[in-house]
């Protein structure tokens, strides 16, 4: 992708040097990408299988098939929909770690919040779970959950849309 970047800059630059409009160009990229995008997708074939699977790791990862065996598992493990993360070890060794849970967009609102600086991670111990659909704009609407939370002396995670203004 890098490469093929470079080339369509490289060459942009001459047309545009030998005094070619800059935004005819961007416009012909453009359809471009659109045209070879929709040739693509009719190229191209859905991996159903963990062996396909595999095998597109395999050549993803310079024809290691061990990389591949284990994307395929981590496939099989996670479903479509499922998010695969892929960490620098501390070993020769290739793994698969399946962890349990869920991922989200975005992560706690303060760095204030970490207690583990290596992972940077903020780790809490069998915590309430406050599930918040709205912005969190007023911490007055909360009081009386925090109140009894405090009373429990169990941590409180809470996921909300956004927190905003005084809260």
């Amino acid at each position: 992708a890098t490469v093929l970047a470079q080339a369509i800059v490289r060459e942009g630059m001459k047309y545009v040097a030998a005094g070619m409009n800059p935004m005819d160009l961007k416009r012909g990229i453009d359809k471009a990408v659109t045209a070879l995008v929709a040739e693509l997708k009719k190229a191209s074939k859905a991996t159903t299988t963990s062996k396909e699977i595999a095998q597109v790791g395999s050549i993803s990862a310079n024809s290691d098939e061990t990389i591949g065996k284990i994307i395929a598992d981590a496939m099989d493990e996670v479903g479509k929909e499922g998010v695969i993360t892929v960490e620098d070890g501390k070993s020769l060794e290739s793994e698969l770690e399946v962890v349990e849970g869920m991922q989200f967009d975005r992560g706690y609102l303060s760095p204030y919040f970490i207690d583990n600086p290596e992972k940077q991670a903020a780790i809490l111990d069998n915590p309430f779970v406050l599930l918040y659909d709205k912005k969190i704009s007023n911490i007055r609407d909360l009081l009386p959950t925090l109140e009894q939370v405090a009373k429990s002396g169990r941590p409180l995670l809470i996921i909300s849309e956004d927190v905003e203004g005084e809260a």
